[in-house]
């Protein structure tokens, strides 16, 4: 959920068309919570290294400039790394990723270059969704880019989660890259919704795995979802945790 532009340290607000509210006890837990993973925020801000970007954009074949300075509510670059180490393995027909950005642009050139497979990619804040297609049209690259308000609920979850509309019925690479912490810490929980779409092989990637939040989600899918493995990688600055479905489930 960020464009090219420099992104703020607080997350954007819920937007006015239709967005459910969290509930008083979501928001005081949200707040509480937040003196726990403040550690874990303030690593957010740092999204690697010079060197590490450039290293990125000559391996998807775009120019010096082509990413915004990368952190605070953006991708790192281990991130995009692995996401494009995933594309070049796993040849994905379908990639769907929740919380458009950076990721969005390195994600269409690298199924460019490696079997030309497609994105669907999802944001609860409307004007992205120009952005990121104009964004994309500067390198000559196409995605279907979809609002989705924070309209949901699920009695398994805390928090307001995607409104998603013609999403693939298969999904090879499962990128979930919000709704962002201030929701609720547990939110993203809510992405197990899709996991019924994962093709035997196909991957989950979910950023910013390092967090408390995101630690107790994991804790769960590896309890309820049997038929992925799911591996916690803390090489990069937030953490990434990659589930793989299995081919014998």
């Amino acid at each position: 959920m960020t464009t090219k532009s420099l992104t703020g340290l607080l997350a954007k607000p819920a937007e006015a068309d239709g967005a459910a509210r969290c509930t008083a006890g979501e928001r005081l837990f949200q707040i509480a919570f937040g003196a726990i993973q403040w550690p874990w925020l303030l690593k957010s801000l740092y999204g690697g290294t010079q060197a590490e970007k450039q290293a990125l954009l000559k391996r998807v074949g775009l120019a010096p400039d082509a990413l915004p300075h990368l952190g605070s509510w953006k991708a790192d670059t281990y991130l995009l790394h692995r996401v494009v180490d995933m594309i070049e393995q796993k040849r994905p027909t379908n990639v769907v990723e929740l919380g458009s950005g950076a990721t969005s642009l390195v994600i269409a050139k690298a199924l460019a270059m490696h079997g030309g497979g497609t994105l669907h990619s999802y944001d609860q804040h409307l004007p992205f969704i120009a952005e990121m297609e104009n964004w994309l049209t500067e390198y000559a690259l196409a995605a279907h880019f979809g609002h989705a308000p924070l309209t949901q609920r699920d009695p398994r979850w805390p928090g307001v989660w995607y409104s998603l509309s013609e999403v693939p019925k298969t999904i090879d690479l499962l990128l979930i890259d919000g709704p962002p912490w201030a929701v609720h810490p547990f939110v993203r929980g809510m992405a197990e919704r899709l996991f019924d779409r994962i093709v035997p092989g196909g991957i989950v990637l979910l950023d910013d795995a390092a967090r408390p939040g995101e630690r107790y989600v994991a804790s769960r899918w590896r309890r309820d979802w049997p038929e992925f493995e799911f591996t916690f990688e803390g090489d990069g600055t937030k953490g990434l945790l990659v589930g793989q479905r299995k081919t014998d489930a």
